[in-house]
């Protein structure tokens, strides 16, 4: 069965997740702001949920179309072959959003394309009633400028859920998804030697061992499309078994956390643990005006707090300033700082070798690096 799959990303991280797709099989790979679309079977389908680090989730297309009234909506809608996928006891909730488009109620398209939906799937299953306690099979709706895109979300919980992080402290922790994106434009590879001076819960050194040691980041949870009918469980049996095989049994990858905040350093080692990459992780107490990390090669990768929610923000400068005296230009180092504060590298006091604009949740951040 031929799909055509949408990938929902971060802004920024969507080059990192088109070689992503490219690498798992997909076929005519398009990437567009916030999202990247592309072309598979099932079986690439299943394994986009498991392999994908910097994807928030996986959808089914169902179809595209222009809609600037409520009719063109109900009519678009009532064109698609949901019964590919929906059952005839399947639950089929309807969310979404619009954005420049004269169909700006959400509630009212919300109905539109439920009702849509069910004319559709009581024309072909011949029934009046849908009971709708089967699996669920979210119907997520996308309009922009009176263009509807109508899509199936395969995945159920985002895919930055990967399971392992249970606590963050007192720290206000950067998404998986994002962190899993710095660590490719890190290049973070088996023999990579990774630091954060700032460890918070772990997540950097976290993804940095996932993606060293070639662990799928969805191996251990389930998705949503498991439990459908139209999916077979030997495709998800078989993608898994497939994603585990590649795992790396024994790395050279070291991550090595430091934090100010005692807890915070034991939430990052217990974390790492549930991510099953605790032996190659370990963190400790220190302060950011103490960081040495020894002559070895190293990659450090650093999310400090931004001073909007943790820090006032004359605090957070002081903290940029002590920095970019702690990270000194070194042989064989190299530096990865997130941070939204535009006059970030004047308090560091360095230009970045390279920057790239990148959105932790919906603030806009540059990734600072310097080699």
């Amino acid at each position: 069965m031929e799909l055509t799959l949408c990938a929902p990303c971060l802004f920024g991280l969507e080059s990192p997740l088109a070689h992503e797709i490219k690498r798992i099989g997909g076929q005519d790979v398009a990437a567009t702001d916030g999202k990247v679309t592309f072309r598979g079977d099932l079986a690439v389908l299943a394994r986009a949920n498991i392999s994908l680090r910097c994807a928030e989730r996986v959808c089914i297309v169902l179809g595209s179309f222009p809609a600037a009234s409520f009719t063109e909506l109900f009519d678009g809608v009532a064109e698609l072959p949901f019964e590919r996928f929906v059952g005839k006891a399947d639950a089929f909730p309807v969310k979404g959003w619009s954005l420049k488009s004269g169909l700006h109620s959400i509630p009212d398209c919300q109905k539109i394309i439920k009702r849509a939906a069910v004319a559709r799937l009581e024309k072909v299953y011949g029934q009046s009633w849908f009971e709708e306690t089967g699996p669920v099979h979210q119907i997520q709706f996308a309009i922009l400028k009176d263009q509807v895109s109508i899509m199936l979300d395969t995945s159920g919980e985002g895919l930055h859920k990967r399971g392992y992080r249970k606590g963050s402290g007192k720290t206000a922790p950067i998404k998986e998804t994002l962190a899993a994106g710095i660590c490719d434009l890190a290049h973070i590879k088996p023999g990579s030697r990774v630091v954060d001076p700032m460890c918070g819960s772990g997540t950097l050194l976290i993804e940095s061992a996932l993606r060293a040691c070639h662990i799928p980041p969805g191996a251990g949870r389930a998705f949503a499309a498991e439990s459908w009918g139209s999916m077979p469980k030997e495709v998800w049996r078989a993608e898994r078994e497939a994603a585990m095989a590649g795992v790396l049994p024994q790395s050279t990858f070291e991550g090595i956390g430091y934090d100010s905040d005692p807890e915070a350093a034991e939430i990052a080692v217990e974390n790492a643990a549930k991510a099953g990459v605790g032996a190659l992780i370990t963190a400790g107490v220190q302060d950011i005006g103490q960081f040495s990390c020894g002559e070895e090669k190293t990659i450090v990768l650093c999310n400090p707090p931004y001073g909007e929610r943790l820090l006032e923000v004359k605090a957070a400068e002081e903290l940029y300033r002590k920095m970019g005296k702690a990270f000194a230009p070194r042989p064989g180092y190299r530096y990865y700082i997130i941070s939204p504060h535009e006059e970030f590298e004047r308090l560091f006091g360095r230009k970045a070798s390279k920057r790239r604009k990148l959105y932790n949740g919906m603030i806009k951040c540059w990734l600072y690096m310097y080699f």
